[in-house]
């Protein structure tokens, strides 16, 4: 559908032009005289003219003087309520339309609870939009109260008999550290809410907001500052896609959750191709809300039980940790709920190649996010969804190669409970990468950091020498149902003889016992997976496992029992014929716990080298290594919302930490991809039963005209502008019509 805006500067040139070409013909032309029936129609010009320059400069008013011609992104929090944002520079702006004629809310948590969430809290009352920044009290009543400052910029309020619409704008960092949350390249746990009722006559005074108890609803972990896939570059490319869903996977009942295992066996690539980019399927509306993620790994070898599974429609997964013993180690494609995909850079592709692996396993867990479970399905409804990947025979310049760094999942992995912060660290030593890099090194473009229930946060660490560089990538509020590739703003260079440490953190406060690491979802893991170009075919997992003297140490044991069954302390004598596993549960973790995070930390530890097959590389089986000492450490950086004095007493303010922000600069936006046609395929794929933008967008009790939402704007439609173009021309007629016989020669 084609688009005309229309503009204050596209009016000005045009009333200048006019008003040129009269000056120029003046006292040779015209000199008319008009009767009531001009009258009637200028002024009906007049007006038209207007109200589109009206239109225009009202709907803007706050708006960016650069504008989107579409959102970035969007995701459905649940079936009623719909969220999108763009970010140009360091701004936000975002749309919710929910379902509802009461008030709404939206906003953000620091730790997946309603206290001392950050939030904003409207409503519409008889045509008028009422909307404030809030903030709820971390020991208060759970009532969000209105902020002292006002850092949320409302520029579009209006509602209908079902929908309620607002967008507004704000700073990533507002610099409001009491009440506001920044957003940063930390995964953001979204608050949401949403009532029937509205408080009465405006009213903003406490206890005004009708049960905001009910209201709120759950609290979702989406990457906001995810940058959006160039798609103007792709669809410039010759790509083939292939279609990888599953069949008839059984959806979960009730609040249930189900991991779907579905193997699939790519035999028709006899040459190398490369995966370019990779998006959801949804089979349809009312499933995709059970979808939480999709991972497809690449499993490395063939065995009769793959073979059979390729032929089976699919299966629920005896755990979800079911590609292990296949050989699926490598993640080649990860989606979550509220990823758009992920699109390659243009010098690399990931190798899609039957002689190198011919199996994929697709694992996707759906879990129910709909509020209301008494209008759930039926036992027995199924899904198709999956993912599609696109890919091309023209090779790109590089293989792109996944690198596994953390952890090794095993029983020495050990968590204590009743902590708030527990670290532990996975090392990618010096002798590994020495091994494996190529001499030019490689270039880190994208990363994804897991955690299984109780990570809070995961870094990867980059120690060169005894100097520690910027941290590759950083979430410092991960989640663990919203773990995919995050494209990184710049590749990261990577050499020989460098040392990649996953550092993850652990809240324990609510386990009495403690965690030890595993591939279970109950277990813990701490892993960072890494794209990277060039691939090299050395190195695939790069991990490290606490020695068994560094955990007896950390335990207070001093020596096992020689052959005992179970295993039993010998020294010191005070522990003396207690088993090993009655220390681990009896240990006073509160008294002991700096020791044993010293001991963990500082003491030897097996790094493990493996390749794609699992096999340790030629001279890494009896590496022993320890901690680097590094004399040059890296710290946060404060930002706005934590200034520091210097040394000439003047307050800074940093903004180079690495993918602090991760924001494609305005120049870089294409605008020309930005176009109705892609957002009319968006409010095509909604069904009526959840077709949440259509009702709001095309019954507006606040706008006279038929208006096509934008980022910071109201656009007309093609046909709303057409219908003003045909009242111009029949207007012009009629006075022609009418007016031409009276017109005289000067």
């Amino acid at each position: 559908m084609a688009v005309i805006k229309i503009s204050k500067n596209n009016i000005s040139n045009r009333l200048q032009t006019t008003s040129l070409a009269t000056k120029r013909t003046r006292g040779a032309i015209i000199n008319f005289k008009y009767n009531k029936y001009g009258k009637v129609v200028i002024s009906l010009l007049i007006s038209l003219l207007l109200s589109c320059y009206q239109i225009n400069m009202v709907s803007c008013s706050g708006g960016s003087s650069s504008l989107l011609g579409d959102w970035s992104h969007s995701i459905d929090l649940d079936e009623n309520y719909r969220v999108f944002w763009s970010i140009v520079d360091q701004e936000i702006t975002f749309e919710i339309q929910v379902r509802t004629t009461g008030y709404v809310g939206f906003g953000f948590s620091p730790d997946g609870t309603i206290y001392a969430a950050d939030m904003v809290v409207g409503w519409i009352d008889a045509g008028q939009p009422y909307f404030q920044d809030r903030h709820i009290k971390k020991h208060g009543d759970g009532e969000p109260v209105v902020d002292p400052s006002q850092d949320y910029i409302l520029l579009l309020g209006y509602g209908n008999d079902t929908h309620t619409v607002f967008r507004f704008k704000r700073k990533l960092d507002t610099c409001d550290s009491s009440h506001d949350i920044p957003i940063t390249n930390n995964t953001m746990k979204i608050l949401f809410m949403y009532h029937n009722l509205k408080p009465q006559r405006g009213s903003i005074t406490p206890g005004s907001l009708p049960s905001p108890s009910e209201a709120f609803k759950h609290v979702i972990p989406v990457f906001l500052t995810q940058r959006s896939i160039n798609s103007s570059t792709l669809k410039n490319q010759h790509l083939d896609f292939i279609d990888l869903k599953n069949e008839d996977a059984q959806l979960p009942y009730l609040d249930e959750t189900v991991h779907w295992c579905k193997m699939f066996k790519l035999s028709q690539f006899s040459k190398k191709n490369h995966i370019v980019r990779y998006e959801p399927v949804f089979d349809s509306p009312s499933s995709k809300m059970y979808l939480n993620h999709i991972i497809l790994y690449e499993c490395h070898g063939s065995s009769p039980e793959m073979e059979i599974m390729s032929r089976e429609y699919g299966k629920m997964c005896p755990q979800p940790s079911v590609a292990r013993p296949f050989g699926c180690n490598n993640i080649v494609a990860t989606w979550v709920r509220g990823s758009d995909g992920f699109a390659f850079p243009e010098v690399t592709g990931y190798p899609l190649d039957s002689n190198h692996a011919r199996f994929y396993l697709m694992v996707t867990q759906y879990a129910n996010i709909m509020t209301d479970l008494s209008s759930l399905h039926n036992d027995g409804m199924v899904d198709n969804s999956g993912l599609r990947i696109y890919y091309t025979s023209k090779l790109r310049q590089h293989d792109a190669g996944v690198l596994s760094v953390g952890m090794q999942p095993n029983w020495r992995h050990i968590i204590p409970p009743g902590q708030d912060s527990v670290v532990s660290e996975g090392h990618c030593v010096e002798e590994c990468t020495k091994r494996a890099f190529p001499k030019q090194g490689i270039n880190i473009f994208a990363t994804m950091m897991r955690t299984h229930l109780i990570g809070k946060s995961v870094k990867l660490r980059h120690i060169r020498g005894r100097e520690e560089l910027l941290p590759i990538a950083s979430d410092l509020n991960t989640d663990s149902r919203y773990q995919e590739f995050r494209l990184l703003d710049n590749p990261i260079k990577s050499y020989p003889g460098d040392r990649l440490i996953a550092e993850c953190i652990y809240d324990t406060t609510r386990r009495s016992t403690l965690t030890l690491g595993g591939v279970s979802t109950r277990e813990e893991t701490c892993l960072v997976f890494t794209l990277y170009y060039p691939r090299q075919k050395e190195l695939a997992t790069c991990h490290s496992l606490p020695s068994l003297p560094t955990v007896l140490h950390s335990l207070g044991i001093e020596e096992l029992a020689v052959g005992s069954n179970p295993v039993q302390i010998a020294l010191p004598v005070d522990l003396a014929g207690m088993s090993l596993e009655t220390r681990l549960t009896t240990y006073d973790w509160d008294t002991n716990f700096e020791l044993f995070q010293r001991v963990t930390r500082k003491g030897s530890f097996k790094p493990m080298c493996l390749n794609a097959k699992g096999s340790e590389l030629t001279g890494t089986r009896d590496l022993e290594s320890f901690s680097p000492n590094i004399s040059k450490t890296w710290r946060q950086p404060p930002t706005c919302s934590f200034k520091y004095y210097g040394s000439n007493n003047k307050i800074h303010s940093m903004y180079n930490s690495r993918n602090k922000y991760v924001t494609e600069p305005e120049s870089n936006l294409d605008a020309s991809s930005f176009n109705m046609n892609e957002e009319s395929d968006i409010l095509d794929a909604d069904d009526e039963g959840n077709n949440i933008i259509q009702i709001a967008a095309r019954s507006k009790t606040s706008r006279s005209f038929d208006a096509t939402l934008t980022n910071n704007c109201v656009r007309l439609t093609n046909n709303n502008f057409t219908l003003v173009c045909m009242m111009i021309i029949v207007s012009i007629f009629y006075y022609y019509k009418n007016v031409t016989r009276r017109w005289t020669l000067c």
